[in-house]
């Protein structure tokens, strides 16, 4: 059990810090939307601890730190914060598959590195460390083992990413940091070294935009045809956080594709619309046939994913892959000269 004061805390997190889960979280039934603030709180404080700090050789003692902390949260003596003691109650409460949490911080990892992302299958790659890895989470809390479910729910984690990408462009890149494909920033006649540079919202960038927010509406599209596969009350949650993520698209798309001279956001009014048109969605969705959409095999990148959260061991080396990102932040901490990965 979660102590009330260490979910209370939680709680507040997430109401200051994403409006958009705060509000989707709302319509949850109690026995997820604890464990889920839960869950992400301990996510969103990993992820202020990396992202505030500013060296790059910061950032890699912050996500070493992190990996500390996941190893005691795992070995039953979380340390003394309510983030760390709640999430280490969630772990033991739904037995969290290990590979899970280690992901995301194999993806804090790769952006304390600083890495660029040369394709589409690269940045799925880290979304699915960031993002799907959480929406995997999301159905362990369910108590949802399906791999078909699992797979849309890693499909929902990848579209949110993209949103969140194709919305910050402007503001990473201001930032020194870069998450559009590459290959598709040089193949619209765009510098990615020129655009860090001088972040411009010029025709090339606003259609690498474009095409991403047309793959993450394909995912939104698919995701949703798993949501079937969830308990009946956790269905306008779920539907509703995919509704608000991709209505940042849409304010995207409504601005032309303009991401460098302003930053896309929805209002109060229209999250709760969507939150209150979820509940209606899912309850008329329960009245169709089943998608035969819901059994497509999951993204290549997500697949480790679904294995683990489904209690199928089929890759063994992530831990090692993991192990590897951590061992090259710690040599970079150390200032020895590493290269940095593609």
């Amino acid at each position: 059990m979660i102590a009330e004061a260490d979910m209370e805390v939680c709680r507040e997190l997430i109401r200051t810090g994403s409006y958009s889960l705060h509000a989707a979280s709302k319509v949850l039934p109690a026995r997820v939307r604890d464990p889920a603030l839960a869950l992400y709180a301990f996510c969103r404080v990993a992820d202020d601890e990396v992202d505030e700090v500013g060296a790059p050789r910061d950032k890699a003692a912050a996500v070493l730190k992190l990996g500390d902390r996941l190893e005691d949260i795992y070995a039953g003596r979380p340390r003394n914060a309510p983030s760390d003691r709640a999430f280490a109650a969630v772990v033991e409460e739904f037995e969290m598959p290990r590979e899970l949490p280690e992901a995301l911080l194999e993806g804090f990892a790769w952006d304390a590195e600083g890495r660029w992302y040369h394709t589409l299958s690269d940045v799925q790659a880290y979304s699915a460390r960031v993002a799907a890895a959480v929406g995997a989470m999301m159905c362990v809390l369910m108590r949802v083992r399906n791999p078909d479910a699992l797979a849309r729910a890693c499909d929902l984690g990848l579209a949110m990413q993209m949103s969140n990408i194709a919305r910050d462009v402007g503001e990473d890149a201001r930032a020194g940091r870069l998450f559009l494909p590459t290959d598709w920033m040089v193949e619209e006649g765009v510098d990615p070294q020129e655009f860090l540079r001088d972040p411009q919202p010029t025709k090339g960038i606003r259609r690498v935009t474009e095409r991403l927010l047309n793959r993450a509406d394909r995912l939104y599209w698919r995701a949703a045809t798993g949501v079937r596969l969830l308990p009946f009350d956790c269905r306008p949650g779920i539907l509703a956080a995919g509704k608000i993520y991709a209505a940042i698209g849409t304010e995207v798309a409504k601005a032309k594709f303009d991401n460098i001279t302003q930053r896309a956001h929805t209002t109060k009014g229209r999250k709760l619309w969507l939150v209150a048109n979820s509940a209606m969605s899912a309850t008329a969705a329960s009245l169709l046939p089943l998608s035969p959409r819901v059994h497509a095999r999951p993204e290549p990148e997500v697949a480790h994913l679904v294995d683990a959260a489904a209690h199928r061991n089929l890759h063994p080396e992530r831990s090692e892959v993991l192990i590897s990102a951590l061992m090259a932040l710690k040599a970079r901490d150390r200032g020895l000269v590493v290269d940095r990965a593609s």
